[in-house]
């Protein structure tokens, strides 16, 4: 069972719930105002590459100091 964050729209508190995909989108309650009012959140995740891969691997590609190679377009270098 994959790990949702949501957040409340009574006290904005944010959570994490372990459930189920289909129960994804039902009213969870907030365990700090215990309202139903809550919504899910768009989430990023990890991804790890091949175990002989570093970050130090792609410093030097495309912009440096980190940069993904312009996929996201936040160095400029990215399709426009």
């Amino acid at each position: 069972m994959p790990i949702y964050e949501y957040r409340c729209e009574s006290c904005a508190e944010k959570f994490e719930l372990l459930t189920r995909f289909a129960e994804r989108d039902k009213a969870q309650q907030c365990p700090a105002c215990e309202s139903t009012k809550t919504r899910v959140m768009v989430s990023s995740f990890a991804f790890a590459g091949p175990s002989d891969a570093s970050a130090s691997d792609f410093a030097g590609e495309t912009g440096g100091g980190g940069c993904c190679g312009g996929a996201c377009g936040s160095c400029g270098t990215g399709p426009n």
